[in-house]
């Protein structure tokens, strides 16, 4: 139960339902103006899957104007399609628990996508399996989590960060690099620490998104808007002119998950990954 603090904030802040496509100054290293234009910007906060929704879909038709869904086809394919990670096992009826190791490779040869923790693992699971004792041993998890798109979640074991490297599908070998990459979350509570939130004593942001070049070099990173109460869903994400996105790491809440969801800890649970054909890396 989070407490009453947040609900009010949430009202002042009016982060109910929040939709904010927008061009965002980037934080880069390395690159000048001249050869550097700023993503598109997609963001959206809210209480029910609906909220966010016209925000997601407006993100996946400006990185793929044709919806090219290229699931686990292999190349060569068109490099304007895109690849989904939805962690539902292509059944949305699926409920099982799945624990995987670090790092997680299941996606590395059909959808390009290698997943490392500084913790000891991942997990896929409903709601339910993310309360289980042998997951994060946490009841409340049973309630408070959603996922957006049925029926399961993802998450870092023993860390709340996670860290995606791109590869051209097939081979899993081939360090690739993407247009776009955005991500859905459920259960951000901590919003932005700046202006009204700083001045009501907020804590600062506890869910952030950064983007790395094949160099290394941060391109681009920002918050991720907050919807304080449980089961609310939040989503962001950006999408570059070229393929330059090489790294997205992703910082989850602010602790890692096992301890309870309140005014101090906020534990923050993933769900549909989106981003651009991985091209390979010239």
């Amino acid at each position: 139960m989070k407490k009453q603090v947040l609900l009010t904030l949430a009202i002042a802040l009016g982060l109910l339902s929040v939709l904010l496509p927008l061009r965002q100054a980037a934080r880069a290293q390395g690159i000048t103006p001249r050869d550097f234009v700023a993503p598109a910007v997609f963001q959206a906060a809210g209480t029910t899957t609906s909220s966010i929704q016209s925000t997601v879909d407006a993100f996946r038709a400006a990185l793929d104007p044709a919806n090219h869904n290229n699931g686990n086809n292999p190349p060569p394919l068109d490099r304007s399609g895109h690849r989904e990670i939805n962690w539902d096992g292509g059944n949305t009826a699926n409920v099982a628990t799945v624990i995987s190791g670090n790092p997680f490779d299941g996606f590395l040869v059909t959808r390009g996508a290698l997943f490392t923790t500084d913790g000891t693992g991942f997990v896929q699971a409903p709601p339910a399996g993310l309360a289980d004792v042998n997951v994060f041993n946490n009841p409340t998890y049973g309630t408070i989590f959603k996922a957006f798109s049925l029926s399961r979640l993802f998450s870092a074991i023993g860390s709340n960060i996670t860290e995606v490297d791109f590869f051209v599908p097939g081979g899993g070998n081939m360090p690739a690099t993407v247009t776009s990459f955005g991500a859905v979350f459920t259960d951000v509570d901590q919003p932005d620490g700046s202006g009204p939130a700083k001045k009501q004593g907020n804590r600062g942001a506890s869910t952030l998104m950064e983007y790395f070049g094949a160099d290394g070099k941060v391109l681009f990173s920002s918050f991720v808007p907050a919807s304080p109460g449980d089961g609310r869903f939040s989503f962001f994400g950006i999408v570059f002119q070229d393929a330059r996105i090489a790294r997205v790491r992703i910082t989850s809440g602010n602790v890692a998950p096992g301890p309870d969801d309140d005014g101090k800890n906020d534990i923050v649970m993933m769900d549909d990954f989106i981003y651009g054909e991985p091209q390979p890396l010239n």
